[in-house]
């Protein structure tokens, strides 16, 4: 069940008009939310950065925060799976094709898929990735749902049977194209810092605050191409995939070609964050 423009239904009756401005422009953003025993992951920050990506394209908030909250809730009740990934899509309506914003109410759109949590033998073994440059616009801080870049991106990685692509802005790492990226260089846990050209990761945020928390050496600041390539470890991140380590860079092994001891540290946080805040106990 998905719910459209103010009803719920099957996903095979939902249609949406060819002169949607999302369809015609990708006029619109997105978020996507986990949820942990039907309980949304720290949905607070999930929808604070859904207002950053309507405000970066100035399109007003239809709903709420407590009308969000009712929402997803239903939505995430009225399918089967105890863990899902809730999706909100919001475009800036139907009207004719012309690029000024027209004074037209928006598209809203909410679906929920099974959350499935990484493999054991995925976290066992790692995951292979390539490197590209980051060709993409400048307002990667805004979850926009115009993606192609992303996906010729990570289409990149798919042709190589690798899991990501890494990305690279003027000798610096950014993100991956559907992650955020972590590296270990001296057995210090490095970060690149939130910008414009990067989107904010719910996860990465949680990631920060466990480290933190545990006392774990890291740094927050720019890491060059150099320091990726001669990385000790390499981790991705996200609300869907939750922390995996990368173990194959462009066909090379990442240190011994196995997930180091930061990763299984940093999974072994998370996992004790899920059990605690969302397993029974508070709402993260």
């Amino acid at each position: 069940m998905i719910f459209l423009n103010g009803q719920f239904m099957p996903i095979e009756k939902a249609c949406v008009s060819v002169l949607d401005r999302g369809f015609i422009f990708g006029d619109g953003v997105y978020e996507v939310i986990p949820v942990y025993s039907r309980r949304p992951f720290r949905l607070e920050k999930h929808l604070r950065r859904l207002q950053h990506s309507l405000d970066g394209i100035r399109l007003k908030n239809p709903y709420t925060d407590d009308q969000w909250k009712e929402l997803i809730g239903q939505v995430i009740d009225k399918n089967e799976s105890e863990d899902q990934s809730v999706y909100l899509h919001i475009t800036r309506g139907v009207a004719k094709r012309d690029h000024p914003f027209p004074d037209v109410p928006p598209t809203i759109f909410v679906m929920s898929n099974p959350l499935l949590s990484p493999s054991p033998e995925l976290l066992e073994k790692g995951v292979a990735a390539v490197t590209a440059s980051d060709n993409r616009w400048i307002r990667c801080d805004i979850k926009s749902i115009s993606l192609l870049p992303n996906v010729l991106l990570r289409q990149m990685a798919v042709d190589a049977g690798a899991a990501e692509t890494i990305l690279i802005r003027d000798g610096y790492l950014t993100e991956g194209s559907a992650s955020n990226i972590f590296i270990v260089r001296d057995q210090v846990l490095l970060a690149p810092p939130k910008s414009h050209l990067m989107l904010p990761g719910i996860t990465y945020d949680v990631m920060l605050e466990l480290v933190a928390e545990n006392h774990v050496i890291h740094e927050v600041r720019e890491i060059s191409e150099e320091e990726l390539f001669s990385a000790e470890e390499i981790m991705l991140t996200s609300s869907t995939r939750e922390i995996m380590a990368v173990t194959r860079l462009n066909e090379q092994p990442v240190g011994s070609g196995n997930p180091g001891a930061m990763f299984r540290q940093l999974h072994q946080f998370y996992q004790q964050y899920k059990a605690t805040h969302m397993r029974g106990g508070t709402v993260g």
